[in-house]
């Protein structure tokens, strides 16, 4: 399983679920330390700023960041959770869920953007991260295109914990 949560939520659910692999997506100024329970070559820290565009003193995500996401996805063996977390669990933590998903899940992108709306009505992946992935994976804006469709997430200050199946069965949902 792929959880997502916000900053607020990590300790508690590190210690509910006891993941394998940690994605770590901040502000470098915000990154946090591996926590004792992992090892340290499964926690991925991601120094990057939750922004589409770039901006002066901001760091945008950038495709040296979605190869690591993508090497780290390959280093997970599936046998526990792997939980990936931004500073709100909306943004850049919902675009990694759905760019390790996509990467697991070949052909399957549309799936994997309804999977991730069923299962988190706060969703809005960073359509930078999403644009970056889908050039350097080959997906030809399958990855753009299912995002959009998904359409805007509902608004909240905060995402909740929330799952999704690394191994996507069946068609299209919903």
């Amino acid at each position: 399983m792929i959880y997502v949560c916000p900053l607020s939520q990590l300790n508690a659910t590190i210690k509910h679920l006891s993941p394998s692999h940690l994605v770590s997506l901040l502000d470098p100024k915000s990154m946090i330390e591996t926590p004792p329970s992992l090892h340290r070559d499964r926690h991925l820290r991601l120094g990057v700023n939750d922004i589409a565009e770039p901006r002066d003193g901001l760091i945008p995500p950038d495709e040296s960041h979605i190869r690591e996401i993508l090497d780290f996805a390959d280093g997970w063996d599936r046998l526990a959770p792997m939980l990936i977390h931004c500073w709100a669990g909306i943004s850049r933590s919902t675009a990694t869920a759905y760019i390790v998903l996509c990467h697991l899940n070949e052909g399957q992108e549309l799936q994997a953007a309804q999977l991730m709306r069923a299962a988190a009505r706060h969703a809005q992946p960073n359509r930078r991260l999403v644009a970056l992935a889908d050039a350097l994976m080959g997906r030809r804006g399958r990855m753009i295109e299912a995002v959009a469709q998904m359409g805007p997430g509902e608004f909240d200050v905060e995402g909740t914990l929330f799952s999704m199946p690394a191994k996507i069965e069946g068609g299209v949902l919903l």
